[in-house]
């Protein structure tokens, strides 16, 4: 088992499900981008990773020129990485990785309200419904009305999470894109649109609490 979040994301290297994840993620950054109206496309990434979700479809979209992004990510290593790989992409200028508390408001200042806004790997991480119900309201700081928002959620347990997290999503001002299971069926994708009103000051500080363990990760 992993022993952090570093070690965690090299099973991208051998697990089916996290790179048919990936891939549907991906998918979904790329209909965003292609679906932004001409101009600036504001993104920002929560719990980020290494950003290889985000960085594998601007090494070759058309309007990579038109992003600028904020990642926010806590583990060091990761962040290291994906610096290094927007170096490489010459997108320095563009793309800002924050080695930082993802649950913080305070670090998406001035990155926000985003167009698009990546929140994945993080709903299974969430301590209950009442913790996803508090990140979803929350949501309302990051994002721009109609901003797209893509998510994703493991099932464990012949349990499909992803079904209540579409439902939540349905009653709390969220318009349904797509959907999707990976060919492993224990992982689900989505893409939403926010349709409220973008708050320019959050309703709290802590926009949710991270309680999640690279060696248990749902």
């Amino acid at each position: 088992m992993p022993k952090d979040w570093y070690e965690w994301h090299d099973l991208y290297n051998t697990e089916p499900k996290l790179q048919q994840r990936l891939e549907i993620v991906r998918e979904y950054i790329a209909y965003s981008l292609n679906a932004s109206p001409d101009g600036a496309i504001r993104i920002v990434s929560v719990c980020a990773g290494d950003g290889r979700d985000l960085l594998g479809i601007l090494k070759n979209h058309p309007r990579a020129k038109d992003v600028s992004a904020r990642l926010v990510e806590i583990n060091s290593n990761l962040v290291e990485r994906g610096r290094a790989t927007i170096e490489s992409l010459d997108l320095a200028s563009q793309i800002e990785f924050i080695n930082g508390d993802a649950t913080l408001a305070a670090n998406y200042v001035e990155a926000v309200p985003a167009d698009i806004v990546i929140v994945c790997g993080v709903f299974g991480n969430l301590a209950d419904e009442a913790e996803l119900n508090r990140l979803l309201d929350n949501l309302s700081f990051l994002s721009k009305q109609g901003a797209f928002i893509i998510w994703t959620r493991g099932h464990s347990n012949g349990i499909t999470y992803s079904e209540t997290v579409r439902k939540i999503l349905r009653t709390s001002g969220f318009e349904e894109v797509n959907f999707k299971l990976t060919p492993t069926r224990d992982m689900g994708v989505g893409l939403h649109r926010y349709l409220g009103e973008n708050l320019a000051v959050p309703k709290e500080q802590e926009l949710f609490v991270f309680s999640g363990i690279a060696s248990k990760a749902r």
